[in-house]
């Protein structure tokens, strides 16, 4: 079986969100998958095993398997195209827990399609702010994670979360958002999901399901240019069609090998 460490939603390697890609020739059981995924140690780890129609597509991090993961969908159509499995002409069908998800090139840029998250708008609880230390503009909830507008760009920057209150949130992770002064972005993020092993993702593709309806509704937009501002960083092109997001990246392998067990 080959192995590709690839980072996601940048174009230098060790930045961006580092993601394992493993392309599996047989069915695996559950905990050896799981197993596999905390071996690696990377917020995420992609299992891909070719179908009549397309690819199946897995996503674990180290503890859990995930129903939504944008970064690894980049970095599994990247391999595809990468390694010739996939013509670049093609595009990738991936079946996954969250429905159908497809990936098209154009250039140096991989356009994932995945479903629309929005947000509906919910009280914040007790260890939500105690764990963050802001008081939220705006607290919403989607079946996967909270969101929390605050102030302003500076204020997000120089987050730095009580974890172990956040932990205490019944939640998959709590996506933090603000306008930005830039002229470059729309609006930025950073992305917390110490339940799952992960303090702070580095560029969370999933997030952007929820934060492009969010800002869709705020700005009257459709079309984003947006940054992740976690220490690695990430940019993204979003593009929010109706009950669909098509995220924009680039992508860079990094490492690639073997697996003998």
């Amino acid at each position: 079986m080959e192995i590709y460490q690839v980072d996601a939603f940048t174009n230098k390697p060790f930045s961006g969100n580092p993601a394992a890609v493993c392309i599996i020739d047989e069915e695996k059981p559950d905990k050896w998958l799981q197993n596999f995924a905390a071996e690696m140690n990377l917020s995420e780890t992609a299992f891909i095993q070719k179908e009549q129609e397309g690819y199946n597509l897995r996503w674990f991090t180290p503890q859990n398997e995930e129903e939504l993961c944008g970064h690894a969908t980049l970095a599994s159509a990247h391999v595809l195209w990468e390694t010739g499995l996939l013509k670049l002409k093609n595009e990738a069908v991936f079946n996954t827990k969250s429905g159908v998800l497809t990936a098209k090139k154009s250039g140096e840029w991989i356009y994932i399609n995945l479903p629309s998250e929005p947000p509906e708008e919910t009280e914040a609880p007790k260890s939500l702010i105690e764990g963050l230390g802001v008081e939220p503009v705006y607290t919403g909830k989607n079946r996967l994670d909270y969101i929390v507008e605050i102030k302003s760009e500076e204020v997000l920057r120089e987050l730095q979360p009580n974890m172990e209150k956040l932990k205490q949130v019944n939640t998959r992770g709590i996506i933090v958002t603000s306008k930005t002064s830039s002229s470059k972005y729309d609006f930025i993020s950073r992305f917390f999901a110490p339940d799952l092993g992960i303090n702070e993702d580095p560029v969370t593709g999933s997030a952007h399901c929820c934060l492009a309806p969010y800002w869709a509704k705020s700005m009257r937009k459709y079309k984003f240019m947006a940054y992740q501002a976690s220490p690695r960083g990430g940019e993204l092109k979003v593009n929010l069609i109706e009950d669909r997001v098509v995220l924009g990246g680039e992508s860079i392998t990094v490492m690639e090998g073997q697996v003998v067990v």
